[in-house]
């Protein structure tokens, strides 16, 4: 299957050194080769490059990794072909515009029979089961807000309710962002880690490659990076559990939906961190 990188931030920040050693992953420390993108907000748009090589081969990806865009929301994949066919419509992220802002979506998994009826707003430009879900999730969230622009937590309140539908399909790890902030859902396999002041360093997993993030940061940056692996050995990275779904904003949770056992332990260490989140029973 494939892998994603996102990341949200409370100022703009490149994603230079995680994107390095993301892209090992398209056929050099792995083989999720069959085309790649990322996309960068810039306030209600974004800059989307997507490639239907490999992103250790394509020039767009040498670009990515030397030039510092600088965004508060990226996402980025890296293909294996599971559905598809490997050509630049079937290339993760995609994008929709609706509520006058673009939408940008990725997902890794697998999923079958899965045939949802689409309204005709938003269809499918390539044949991939994502390209279809995140048509459908569109469709839900502006047939449920039909006056249009919803806050961020009544857009998570319906996306906790439609993901798990999706999910019983298949594999269904997904990152959406309208520029905002991020949302991020996990049936199978995600990882998240905040880096904010006092910086520290770190160092990559899939390339021979370090950064002092104390010399390249301010006291006003945070950021959070979520990924399919983590891309750093000396790190504490969090997983996702199972059905988890996590709201980022500004580089820090905003929201999230808990599993009955996250609550508890969660409890147990700090009674006040289970007050600012919601809970959904197994």
């Amino acid at each position: 299957m494939c892998q994603l990188l996102g990341m949200n931030c409370a100022t703009p920040t490149d994603i230079n050194f995680s994107f390095r050693g993301f892209s090992q992953r398209a056929g050099i420390t792995s083989d999720h080769s069959d085309g790649f993108g990322i996309a960068f907000f810039e306030d209600k748009a974004c800059r989307l490059f997507v490639d239907n090589q490999s992103a250790v081969e394509s020039p767009i990806a040498d670009f990515i990794r030397d030039y510092p865009i600088k965004s508060r929301n990226v996402i980025a994949h890296i293909r294996k072909a599971t559905q598809g066919k490997i050509n630049l419509e079937n290339s993760h992220p995609f994008v929709r515009e609706l509520w006058g802002r673009q939408w940008i979506f990725a997902h890794n998994g697998d999923l079958h029979q899965f045939n949802p009826t689409l309204t005709g707003r938003f269809q499918p430009v390539g044949d991939t089961d994502s390209e279809l879900a995140f048509c459908y999730l569109l469709d839900q969230l502006a047939q449920r807000f039909r006056q249009g622009h919803p806050t961020l937590q009544q857009i998570f309140d319906v996306l906790k309710e439609i993901a798990p539908k999706i999910a019983e399909h298949g594999t269904f790890n997904f990152f959406l962002s309208n520029g905002q902030a991020l949302f991020s859902y996990a049936t199978t396999k995600l990882h998240w880690i905040v880096r904010e002041y006092p910086f520290k360093h770190a160092r990559l997993i899939d390339l021979d490659m370090d950064i002092d993030f104390s010399t390249v940061t301010t006291s006003e940056d945070r950021v959070a990076v979520i990924t399919t692996e983590p891309l750093t050995n000396n790190e504490i990275w969090q997983a996702f559990a199972p059905g988890e779904m996590i709201l980022f904003k500004d580089g820090k949770i905003l929201q999230q939906v808990l599993t009955t056992v996250q609550r508890l332990e969660m409890e147990k260490k700090d009674p006040s961190l289970v007050r600012k989140t919601k809970a959904d029973p197994d």
